[in-house]
């Protein structure tokens, strides 16, 4: 399943868009070693929301069909075969025979029943309240024949194929099971049908896959030269002068990369020799950086407020000096190569005295000398002072910057590095002012119901911000109706114009290429295919 993921740092691509003429002739073996960056809050298929739980599961576990990397056409995964009626009301699927798994056990059409029902348990049980939007307008799934389901539409959505195709599957026999203590399990172990099987999960140090003898991709011919490692070890390494450090010594083979990694820490005697660096531009879907409000908080329910804040974020300087030119500014809540990207949305410049000109209009002032502005907010005097959450140590250059800026108007802001697995908890309790993170993933065609709609709030859903607003909300579940692309990205234009204007973040930047190193032990084709850089194609010569 595609769905919008907390991400860090640039990711392997993943296998739901996995399949490609790989290399027929590429070896087989070799420990491959990557960072992963940080450990997986959990790997528990169904309640995991982050960037790092998807890039392991990605290995594990897999959907019905998989899109070809170059064309984005479906193809097979788990199942042979599958038709769409001529209304295009009911799915059907045949599993693909002798599919086990790792466990093995047998692959049923009872688990992939079970996927569904688990994502929209009425409940929450599973606790997937991520997800369930991608699901809603799926009546249900029929088993007609042990090898054999039928997904049944309810209301029409773009994406309902795409969702039941995309469904990730996972164990019936595994997840059942929703007490705390199964749970637990759950939070460190994974069992799939997948290429790759967990051998290992140390979450102060690595975790370590191993290669799946039995998966069913080893025989079929469209599957050849790929997943070509006997073991994938990925460490933590949240460090950037350490990750490159380690790359450099040999106890890495790839490592993302951002801007200022490549420009300035890439430039040694290794590199060019036992250690690559690679600059590529592809069509993947693209992420962008965000400090999001807490809007419940009284602070920040002016948009006048929080439109003075974005003013006050020199993303120009920033771009410069940080980013070396290899971003532009966000202007709105996606990617802005997208299609649906509004480019008539201007970003907010930083301008200090039209952000203090609107924090004043907006009833702040210094009325008790201490430099910091205040007013009356239901009876009490509030200061304009708040804390941003930041998960990763490399980006708080980027926040101090913009808390020097924002001293100088008057405005008190905090910065709080925080462990990942405990920033994501915090996440989910709403117990933060402002965070600082990335959205990644999603697909192409956008769906912004998980992040953008009032429904998401609840449960720990993804709209951890609180952002409401009937108009996105009726122009969001419109869109979801309509079939015809032109007509959608017309609606979610205005979607995306409407929620920039509500400034219910402020949209940092999005990058213009994938950066990313590997060791001269790795052999590729090409840098990237069409729809990701391709790792899986990958293989070791040394």
């Amino acid at each position: 399943m595609k769905k919008y993921v907390i991400v860090l740092s640039i990711l392997l691509s993943a296998i739901s868009v996995a399949i490609a003429a790989g290399n027929p002739n590429a070896p087989f073996g070799g420990e491959f070693k990557i960072n992963l960056g940080a450990a997986p809050t959990t790997l528990n298929a169904l309640s995991s929301t982050d960037g790092y739980s998807t890039e392991v599961q990605s290995m594990i576990l897999e959907s019905l069909l998989t899109r070809n990397i170059d064309t984005r056409d479906w193809e097979p995964a788990l199942a042979t075969a599958w038709t769409i009626s001529k209304d295009g009301k009911t799915f059907e699927f045949t599993l693909r025979d002798g599919v086990k798994w790792h466990d093995g056990k047998p692959l049923t059409a009872e688990d992939v029943k079970f996927s569904f029902d688990a994502i929209m348990d009425p409940k929450d049980k599973y606790k997937t309240a991520h997800l369930k939007s991608y699901y809603e307008n799926i009546k249900g799934v029929e088993i007609l024949a042990p090898n054999k389901v039928r997904f049944t539409v309810k209301t029409p959505y773009f994406n309902n194929f795409t969702q039941c195709a995309g469904l990730t599957i996972v164990p019936m026999h595994l997840y059942k099971d929703p007490s705390k203590e199964q749970e637990k399990i759950l939070n460190k172990t994974l069992v799939g049908t997948g290429p790759y099987m967990l051998k290992e999960f140390d979450r102060s140090k690595r975790i370590v896959l191993e290669s799946n003898p039995n998966w069913w991709g080893r025989t079929a011919p469209n599957m050849k030269g790929q997943y070509n490692f006997k073991t994938i070890t990925m460490r933590f390494i949240q460090d950037s002068t350490i990750s490159i450090r380690t790359i450099e010594n040999g106890e890495l083979d790839f490592l993302p990369l951002q801007p200022e990694e490549y420009v300035q820490k890439t430039s040694g005697p290794k590199w060019g020799k036992t250690v690559m660096k690679i600059k590529t531009e592809n069509k993947s879907v693209g992420g962008y950086a965000f400090v999001g409000f807490n809007l419940t908080n009284p602070i920040f329910k002016s948009i006048k407020t929080r439109e003075a804040l974005v003013g006050l974020f020199d993303r120009k300087k920033m771009i410069e000096k940080l980013l070396f030119n290899m971003s532009v500014p966000a202007t709105g809540p996606l990617y802005i190569q997208s299609d649906y990207a509004d480019q008539t949305v201007k970003p907010i410049d930083f301008d200090p005295k039209a952000a203090l000109k609107k924090l004043t209009d907006d009833g702040w002032k210094d009325t008790d000398g201490d430099k910091i502005l205040d007013k009356m907010i239901d009876g009490k005097k509030v200061k304009l002072s708040f804390t941003i959450l930041e998960p990763l140590p490399d980006f708080v250059k980027f926040l101090t910057t913009f808390q020097e800026d924002a001293k100088k108007a008057g405005v008190d802001i905090q910065v709080k590095v925080v462990e990942w697995n405990a920033f994501i908890k915090l996440l989910g309790e709403r117990k933060f002012e402002a965070v600082r993170l990335s959205w990644g993933g999603g697909d192409l065609d956008w769906d912004p119901k998980q992040i953008w709609h009032t429904e998401s709030i609840a449960n720990a859903g993804s709209n951890f911000v609180s952002y409401s607003n009937p108009k996105v909300d009726k122009l969001i579940d419109e869109s979801r109706l309509l079939m015809d692309k032109k007509m959608r990205v017309a609606k979610l234009k205005e979607v995306y114009r409407t929620i920039a204007a509500d400034v219910p973040y402020i949209f940092l930047f999005n990058g213009k290429f994938k950066f990313y190193a590997h060791s001269n032990r790795v052999s590729r084709e090409k840098d990237t295919y069409t729809y990701g850089v391709g790792s899986e194609f990958w293989w070791l010569s040394k």
